[in-house]
């Protein structure tokens, strides 16, 4: 095995599909650049807003930082490589990559899990809100999100960083770990085992919101205005936990048991896709549907300076 220091991975997925690459690099720019203006125009609108101060907003705003914690970490290195003849990523450059990109992905699936169980009181439990979604606890769920997120994605960047490598080709255009592992000279059943473990945990996750989900149908179909409610706080959190749970199926089913003669560009798709939509489609979605945001946006953004 090489030096771990001296190893330089293959992005082998953007060298052999991109060919027009400053095409590719002016319109991922320009999404990347929109992707944080979108998130941070949502963040300060909730912060100014005092009215906007409230379990659901609060676990909104996380969602957009989480969403620019995840697009700044993969578009400048997607940018860089399309900028450059051969995309290359250095050894300790790659785990980095996964750190970041499964702690965004466990993150988020995690703050929609918090904002599933948020609805689920708000609508099925109504007089009880107050008392059980209380700042303390918002905080504690808050915490919760990011520590599990973040000693997740260390145990799988610590599993693989300690297997000894044959390969350095990435058939993808960023690291991940199932796309190390596949390079690896030993017995990988401990980080298979691992990454069980997660999809259970996270399957739990996806049981809860959707128990979730029946109690909070059963209550709307009782009451106009809970049907309401639904449609403006609910229908943006299930189209959002739907693109991304369906995106990261594909990813993983296709990742660890498709074809490998498959088009390269269909492999990249769907592996991007939940790195680029969720970020840009859930403040646009949220902008929409909640009629308290778009008052705010627009009556700070269109106030005419005075001079």
């Amino acid at each position: 095995m090489a030096n771990a220091t001296e190893i330089v991975f293959v992005l082998q997925g953007l060298n052999e599909t991109m060919s027009n690459k400053r095409t590719y690099f002016v319109v991922t720019l320009l999404v990347y650049l929109f992707t944080i203006l979108v998130n941070l125009t949502l963040i300060v609108t909730i912060i100014l807003e005092k009215t906007l101060h409230e379990p659901m907003f609060i676990f909104l705003c996380n969602l957009c930082v989480n969403g620019i914690f995840g697009a700044s970490t993969f578009y400048p290195k997607i940018l860089v490589d399309l900028s450059s003849d051969v995309s290359v990523i250095s050894y300790k450059a790659c785990l980095s990559q996964v750190f970041v990109i499964y702690s965004y992905i466990y993150c988020e699936y995690t703050t929609l899990t918090m904002m599933a169980y948020d609805r689920y009181v708000a609508i099925c439990k109504p007089l009880n809100y107050h008392s059980i979604i209380t700042p303390r606890t918002v905080m504690k769920l808050l915490i919760f999100t990011w520590l599990s997120s973040i000693c997740e994605s260390v145990g799988v960047t610590a599993l693989v960083a300690r297997l000894p490598l044959c390969g350095f080709n990435i058939e993808k255009i960023y690291c991940t770990a199932w796309a190390v592992v596949k390079l690896s000279c030993v017995d990988t059943t401990i980080n298979n085992i691992y990454g069980y473990i997660l999809m259970i945990f996270h399957f739990l996750q996806a049981v809860l919101i959707f128990v979730s989900y029946i109690y909070i149908v059963r209550a709307c179909v009782r009451s106009q205005e809970e049907r309401s409610k639904f449609m403006q706080t609910c229908l943006p959190h299930l189209i959002a936990l739907t693109n991304l749970t369906i995106a990261l199926v594909f990813d993983i089913m296709y990742a660890r048991y498709g074809p490998t003669d498959r088009l390269q560009a269909l492999r990249n798709f769907m592996s991007l896709e939940y790195l680029i939509v969720p970020p840009l489609l859930n403040p646009l979605i949220y902008c929409l549907k909640l009629s308290q945001i778009r008052r705010r946006i627009f009556r700070t953004y269109s106030r005419k300076p005075m001079f």
